[in-house]
């Protein structure tokens, strides 16, 4: 494979304007990733330590494995949603190393709201257990939930992803033999209940642990009775009379001891082979990203260049470089693991469409994963464009990515818009891990785009009346869809909404990826096989 040939300048003040611009998004997403990971008010904290609790960051650092990664996912979920009180959806998630084993650790946050289910909190624990069912990595559930926030029951009760969802994954990671341990280290109430009552394996912790469908204030108000939640649902009860749970530890660390011992005696699964070589790093300093992605997301950049700071040795087996040039496709490894990257370098045309859909099967048929950077405006539109056939060519393209079998990764680098995002493995084409880059923007269609199709309608509607739009009523036209675009399409948006799995710093991207991709062979691939392509 030849090495990428990297034209850029570091010396140059374009290079250096950028860098200062994304050195400085980088710092503010982990400032305000650290705050969402522990900021707490002083009396919460107090309250776990009077509960002999451990802060929920702490709990996780014991169960995983010393001197392991931990890649959290969506940790800013939630963070445009109820006025900022409810940090990381109450929930944090991610995928870990325990006993030699790759999980994912679902851990309910009892120091924000008491571990309370938000809507948010729902849709993140879905999407944990749906990463745990196509990469089939064991779950390790870390139980203290004070039930579902009643005054949103609408919002995460009834619908087929809401609550519900929780409890199926649960059942069919089971029916799948992917196991899941669970430690009940506080009330585990209502719909929380069902958590470590569906794990193959739970825990119960003694004097904090407790089970019960209603707590205590539930059954005096239904019944009458006065019971405490230890004689309801405490560890005697469910390890000595109801059989609800095997273990009984006599404190957290008991507990995840317990836990680590049982995940010990898990199979070791057989990954998916895949072509594999020794791992390099890339010839060019990840860091030198800083001063390739524009300070305009609405510019575009060289896709090659952000490859060349992505993969092994920077080296890139580019498929059909003459050819439908707006669409990078080509082979490379990343820490030895072999993928098909595909990689927007401008708008997608009918010949770019057609090699990424032709690139899309060759991936498929020789088991390389395929790794979408996304940097697209969308398809091209036109009279001229139309007649080519770019809406049948475009179909091609999804037919080709939701029909892959290989493991998808997403990575939003930039801009992605229209049609585009979709073509480009977006959120609903099931890409196993989906990230985003602190710039980019993601959204139907830009906002001056969007402000020129509404402008026209209403002018349209004012002429067939023989009225015209004024300066004024055009800008109070465009004003709030600019708001609402720079509001609602930006990287935290999307990610506080779990349209991704997380904003990543670009310089930490690589390692996140090969994470990902590790932990995706947990899983087989199936034979290539497709739906009707329109020729």
């Amino acid at each position: 494979m030849q090495r990428i040939a990297s034209q850029v300048d570091p010396r140059s003040e374009e290079f250096r304007l950028n860098e200062l611009h994304n050195m400085r998004l980088a710092s503010e997403l982990k400032a305000l990733q650290h705050a969402i990971r522990f900021d707490r008010p002083a009396r919460e904290i107090e309250r776990l330590h009077q509960q002999k609790k451990m802060f929920v960051r702490d709990r996780i650092e014991t169960l995983l494995d010393p001197d392991t990664p931990f890649l959290e996912l969506s940790t800013l979920a939630g963070n445009r949603a109820y006025d900022g009180e409810v940090p990381g959806a109450a929930q944090v998630v991610g995928l870990g190393i325990v006993a030699g084993r790759e999980v994912i650790v679902h851990a309910d946050d009892p120091s924000v709201k008491g571990g309370a289910w938000y809507p948010h909190s729902v849709k993140k624990i879905v999407r944990a257990l749906d990463i745990a069912i196509e990469n089939r990595l064991p779950v390790i559930h870390l139980c203290d939930c004070a039930g579902g926030f009643l005054p949103m029951q609408a919002e995460f009760f009834a619908d087929k992803y809401h609550a519900g969802r929780i409890f199926r994954n649960q059942s069919i990671l089971s029916k799948m033999g992917v196991p899941q341990v669970a430690i009940a280290m506080g009330h585990c109430t209502a719909g929380g209940a069902y958590v470590p009552a569906l794990s193959d394996y739970n825990i119960i912790v003694e004097g904090t642990g407790a089970i019960f469908l209603g707590g205590p204030p539930v059954v005096k108000a239904a019944t009458g009775a006065v019971v405490s939640a230890e004689e309801l649902g405490g560890g005697h009860v469910h390890t000595s009379v109801s059989g609800t749970c095997d273990y009984s530890a006599t404190c957290e660390a008991h507990a995840i001891a317990i836990t680590r011992d049982i995940v010990a005696r898990f199979d070791q699964p057989a990954k998916t082979l895949i072509n594999r070589a020794a791992p390099e790093a890339p010839a060019y300093d990840a860091s030198e990203l800083y001063g390739i992605l524009p300070r305009d997301p609405r510019l575009q950049l060289e896709m090659r260049e952000v490859i060349a700071r992505l993969v092994d040795g920077s080296r890139f087996h580019e498929y059909k470089a003459c050819y439908g040039d707006t669409l990078v496709c080509g082979f490379a490894q990343l820490h030895g693991y072999q993928i098909g990257v595909l990689a927007n370098n401008g708008v997608l045309l009918s010949e770019s469409a057609l090699k990424g859909a032709h690139f899309i099967q060759l991936c498929d048929k020789n088991r390389t994963p395929l790794l979408f950077l996304q940097n697209v405006t969308g398809f091209m539109v036109g009279r001229d464009y139309e007649r080519r056939g770019i809406t049948k060519d475009g179909a091609k393209l999804i037919m080709a990515v939701a029909g892959a079998s290989v493991p998808k990764f997403t990575l939003v680098c930039n801009s992605s818009h229209g049609a585009g995002t979709y073509a480009m493995a977006g959120r609903a084409f099931d890409p196993r891990f989906l990230f985003s880059w602190p710039q980019s923007q993601i959204s139907a269609m830009g906002a001056e785009q969007a402000v020129g199709v509404l402008t026209h309608v209403k002018a349209k509607q004012l002429a067939r009346h023989g009225r015209r739009l004024s300066e004024e009523q055009l800008a109070a036209i465009r004003e709030p869809i600019v708001e609402e675009y720079r509001e609602r399409s930006n990287a935290y948006y999307a990610t506080s909404e779990i349209w991704d799995d997380g904003i990543l710093d670009p310089v930490d991207t690589r390692n996140a990826l090969a994470m990902v991709l590790s932990a995706s062979l947990n899983a087989p691939i199936e034979a290539p096989h497709y739906g009707v392509f329109r020729m």
